[in-house]
């Protein structure tokens, strides 16, 4: 599903990663037998390799006229721009004027946790508010509505090309950017950012007016919401009621009155018809160089898939043993499934023997234009060995400053308890005025209070440790001291028990009694996972910081690039996904598969076949208002359907709109071919999976009465 990926695996991706291991043996079969069928120097880009997710500081007019007949006016772009929304980890839109908002049910899996009342599941049962008072409030969510835009390319550009050096200028960037951000911010009352398009080839502040009081209207069952489970997610044909809606509230706590919003069509979506995409893709690596790919292909994407593997094997089991903990978990482990089948694609993608050389045809032909410009020569001439240089240096230290790690996926919990409580103390050592904001004044003592009502599930905790353990041992080797005094010369497994049946951190008072000593005590604790941090913080940080530095340099690299290609394409290509606004076009279109051919729509009949063929047995399961659905739930009624629509992780929830800006669907997945996107875009069989507009109706209408949005979904407003 295309949320876009959790935040700790982004983070994981930017400290950096490690090589487990390389390719199968039959990964290596199909590539030596594809490539041997073709000659690579032949194969050419695509004028579209770099994706159609057009921004709307430069709406596409000229393309959209030039290839579908289509005038979009300025009024237009404003309301699809003034009616989409962005939520933290998704895309939503605006379906009513009176705050309706409709997004994936996978994008409210939270907001479903936070609702949850004592006694209550709503993810088994499902949410419906039958009147306004019913609505629940999600405590900490919000939606962005993009209301600013402007360029700032030149303050920032400014200000980096003044730096000596290359730390220097990075440095001068993010100085600029904060003051721009703050000055905006100052001035419109917004919530501001600076956009980076590109790869700094042009920058943009958006303002966003952001909404706080947003609150549960409709959620289904999570066997509808994710019909299929992981066996069928990124796959097409697909039958996923992947809905849900929430309302946005004023200030004085009345539905918010919103001018621009998207009406409901009434017959949906057909067959070749040009529909578009208006929402929030997160990130592609598309304008990425050959070398960088390679990078990502070699070592940070077999490293992350193998420790998402790890983490869906260790959740797994553990709620199968455990069911009872299966609805703290479950939300959990649909995101690290999610991810791993999601990396699994982009593995494959990268090892595709055609695509990468679609990939260097690219870089030649781009490197041939800059070359041919002795402007752009004198600048930009060694940039790509330069970027190749900086991967290889990386990759040598990738494996140690990721082993020494004590936070991200993959990481046991008591591990980074450990790495926090040193923080703390080595802060407890710092003059006030020197310490890092968050742990300025109370805020310390805060911190310490938070550290200490740490909880652990030890069961699951020893698994998490145990992995850990490997990982370490097997970047960190047989030799290295401070591992094999950590583990004494102990298997993982061993070792992993006795730290946790010797350790203080897991027990509740201890950890108070620890926290309440002076700092240099703190420090000197004899508990096993305070002594390996403490004694290794040196080396790590000596690690991270070599790893950053090398970032600092790719980064400068990357925005000399970026302003090259701005200069030789300009707008007339897409620049990479940055969560933000963009418009995606596309055509219903159905697709070759499997010896056969992908219907462009799926029906409710398919939802009855695939649950009948696998007996209902989890996670084909229906509830039981589904299986015994009324006589007037018409199942031939369109489902799910496939566009050729260019999206990414950060557009679940995207609405799918004709030309008259009418909802015709919901994007929540790409198929299993569009999982190489990250990277390179192509339409022959890649697509976009949505919930069809006709589809959501009859359920809501036939199935779950939900009389209340079906009227204000087809008026456009709430009836009082």
């Amino acid at each position: 599903m295309h949320r876009l990926i959790v935040k700790h695996l982004i983070l994981l991706l930017t400290i950096g990663l490690v090589v487990f291991s390389s390719c199968t043996p039959t990964q290596q079969a199909v590539r030596v037998e594809t490539s041997s069928l073709f000659n690579v120097d032949t194969v050419k880009a695509g004028e579209f390799d770099t994706g159609k997710m057009w921004t709307f500081d430069f709406p596409p007019t000229d393309y959209l006229r030039r290839t579908y007949g289509l005038n979009p006016t300025k009024e237009w772009f404003e309301k699809a721009r003034l009616s989409a929304l962005r939520l933290p980890n998704c895309s939503a839109s605006f379906v009513s004027e009176d705050g309706l908002v409709m997004t994936n049910h996978h994008c409210a899996l939270g907001a479903l946790d936070l609702a949850n009342r004592e006694g209550e599941n709503l993810h088994e049962t499902g949410f419906y508010a039958a009147t306004l008072g019913e609505e629940r409030k999600i405590p900490r969510l919000y939606v962005d509505q993009l209301v600013l835009m402007e360029d700032v390319t030149a303050e920032v550009v400014r200000a980096f090309d003044s730096g000596k050096n290359d730390e220097e200028r990075i440095a001068n960037r993010t100085k600029a950017i904060a003051d721009i951000e703050n000055r905006y911010k100052e001035k419109t009352g917004l919530t501001c950012s600076v956009v980076n398009f590109y790869n700094g080839g042009k920058f943009s502040v958006y303002g966003y007016k952001r909404y706080s009081d947003v609150r549960l209207v409709f959620a289904p069952e999570n066997k509808l919401g994710y019909f299929g489970g992981d066996p069928d997610n990124f796959t097409y044909p697909r039958y996923a009621l992947d809905v849900s809606f929430f309302r946005v509230y004023d200030a004085e706590g009345n539905p918010l009155k919103s001018a621009n919003y998207f009406k409901w069509s009434t017959g949906g979506a057909h067959e070749d018809e040009v529909v578009f995409v208006i929402g929030n893709p997160g990130r592609t690596n598309r304008l990425f160089t050959y070398s960088q790919l390679e990078f990502n292909r070699d070592v940070a994407y077999p490293y992350l898939l193998n420790a998402l593997n790890e983490q869906v094997d260790i959740l797994s089991n553990y709620i199968e043993k455990n069911p009872d903990k299966k609805m703290q978990y479950q939300t959990r482990l649909f995101g690290i499934t999610n991810s791993q089948k999601l990396y699994k694609g982009r593995v494959e993608g990268l090892h595709d023997a055609i695509l990468m050389a679609k990939k260097r045809d690219f870089e030649k032909k781009f490197k041939s234009a800059v070359l041919a410009n002795p402007t752009l020569a004198a600048t930009y001439a060694t940039t790509w060995s330069e970027l190749e240089a900086i991967q290889a240096a990386k990759s040598k230290v990738f494996g140690p400053q990721n082993a020494y790690a004590m936070r991200g996926l993959g990481r046991s919990a008591v591990f980074t308890l450990a790495g926090d409580i040193v923080d703390v103390a080595r802060t407890m050592k710092m003059p006030e005025a020197e310490r890092p904001q968050r742990f300025q004044g109370a805020m310390l003592d805060s911190a310490k209070a938070r550290l200490g009502r740490t909880s652990f599930d030890l069961k699951l905790e020893t698994e998490m440790l145990i992995g850990q353990l490997r990982y370490m041992k097997s970047v960190l080797g047989d030799n290295n001291a401070d591992f094999n005094k950590l583990t004494g010369g102990r298997a993982p497994e061993a070792a992993a028990e006795m730290f946790l049946g010797s350790t203080m951190l897991t027990d509740a008072s201890r950890l108070q009694e620890l926290l309440a000593k002076p700092a240099d005590e703190i420090l000197k604790s004899t508990d096993p996972f305070m002594v390996f941090v403490v004694n290794t913080e040196t080396r790590a940080k000596e690690a991270r910081d070599k790893y950053v530095e090398l970032q600092g340099k790719e980064q400068a690299h990357v925005q000399r690039l970026g302003k090259a290609v701005f200069d030789i394409y300009g707008t007339s290509i897409p620049p990479d996904a940055t969560f933000t606004l963009r418009l995606a076009d596309g055509v219903v279109k159905n697709y070759k598969y499997n010896g056969t051919t992908a219907p462009s729509f799926t029906t409710f009949y398919g939802l009855y076949d695939r649950y009948y063929s696998f007996k209902g047995v989890h996670p084909w399961g229906l509830p039981d208002r589904w299986v015994n659905a009324p006589p007037s739930f018409d199942k031939s009624t369109r489902f799910n359907f496939v566009s050729t629509n260019d999206i990414i992780g950060g557009n679940s929830g995207s609405p799918v709109l004709n030309k008259n800006l009418e909802i015709v669907g919901i994007a929540f997945d790409g198929n299993i071919e569009s999982l190489p996107n990250d990277f390179i875009h192509t339409d022959e069989k890649n697509r976009c999976v949505s919930v069809h507009s006709a589809g959501i109706m009859e359920a809501l209408e036939d199935i779950y009465k939900a009389e209340r949005i079906v009227n204000e979904l087809r008026t456009g407003k709430r009836t009082p």
